[in-house]
């Protein structure tokens, strides 16, 4: 009995050899699934960030978008508003001109023609009261007129005063001819236009 009880201890012994064996085996295993899920936490993290980081750059580029558009916006009322202070001073200066053009051509012309009104209605009565001096003139030396003399005196003066008032109506005839030259040379480049649109 003795004898069949002696290796007893040698079996106690192997099995807690097992035993601790198994537990070496479970704890690494439970070592290897505590890295496993160490490696998934690190994976969801790193994916966490990924997604942060994408929607940092969406974000970044909605961003970017919209100083686009800001900008675009901002432009076009610049130029919007450049457009319209040519427009105001283009309307501007052509009223401008055009009033005092208007303004000063009316004046001018006004005077002109009344400066010389007055300059040939004095004049005429002077060529007038002249005459009849030389023909009282004629009449107190000679008793007699010299009626032809007279008459060729008053015809030379009247063609000299005709023609002297036909000179002076045809001085805005320069100016008329300048006109006709550039509305000729308008001509000539509106031609131009359609003939290179035409060829285009």
């Amino acid at each position: 009995m003795l004898l069949l009880l002696l290796p007893l201890p040698l079996l106690l012994l192997l099995l807690l050899l097992l035993l601790l064996l198994l537990l070496l085996l479970l704890l690494l295993l439970l070592l290897l699934l505590l890295l496993l899920l160490l490696l998934l936490l690190l994976l969801l993290l790193l994916l966490l960030l990924l997604l942060l980081l994408l929607l940092l750059l969406l974000l970044l580029l909605l961003l970017l978008l919209l100083l686009l558009l800001l900008l675009l916006l901002l432009l076009l009322l610049l130029l919007l508003l450049l457009l319209l202070l040519l427009l105001l001073q283009l309307l501007y200066y052509y009223h401008y001109y055009y009033y005092y053009y208007y303004y000063y051509y009316y004046y001018y012309y006004y005077y002109y023609y009344y400066y010389y009104y007055y300059y040939y209605y004095y004049y005429y009565y002077y060529y007038y009261y002249y005459y009849y001096y030389y023909y009282y003139y004629y009449i107190f030396e000679t008793t007699v007129p010299n009626k032809l003399l007279l008459r060729q005196i008053v015809v030379l003066h009247k063609f000299y005063f005709r023609t002297h008032m036909l000179l002076l109506l045809l001085l805005p005839l320069p100016l008329l001819l300048l006109l006709l030259l550039l509305l000729l040379l308008l001509l000539l480049l509106l031609l131009l236009l359609l003939l290179l649109l035409l060829h285009i």
